[in-house]
């Protein structure tokens, strides 16, 4: 019974070797702030127009009475 027991105590020293190797390993991931601040550059230009079509008998109206608004 003698070699029965130098097998498995050979075996569970090879596998807690080889869990101790594994446990090296293991990836590291590794999160850090920027040293220099995030700098958004936004150059930005709106142009809009309104063009608003009216009847011939408003327009006539809001040109005789300008005092309307």
């Amino acid at each position: 019974m003698k070699p029965l027991f130098a097998y498995r105590t050979l075996v569970s020293a090879l596998m807690t070797l080889s869990v101790l190797l594994l446990n090296g390993c293991v990836p590291r991931i590794e999160l850090s702030a920027p040293k220099e601040p995030i700098t958004i550059n936004m150059n930005v230009k709106i142009e809009h127009e309104i063009h608003i079509k009216v009847d011939k008998d408003v327009e006539n109206l809001l040109k005789n009475q300008s005092d309307l608004f």
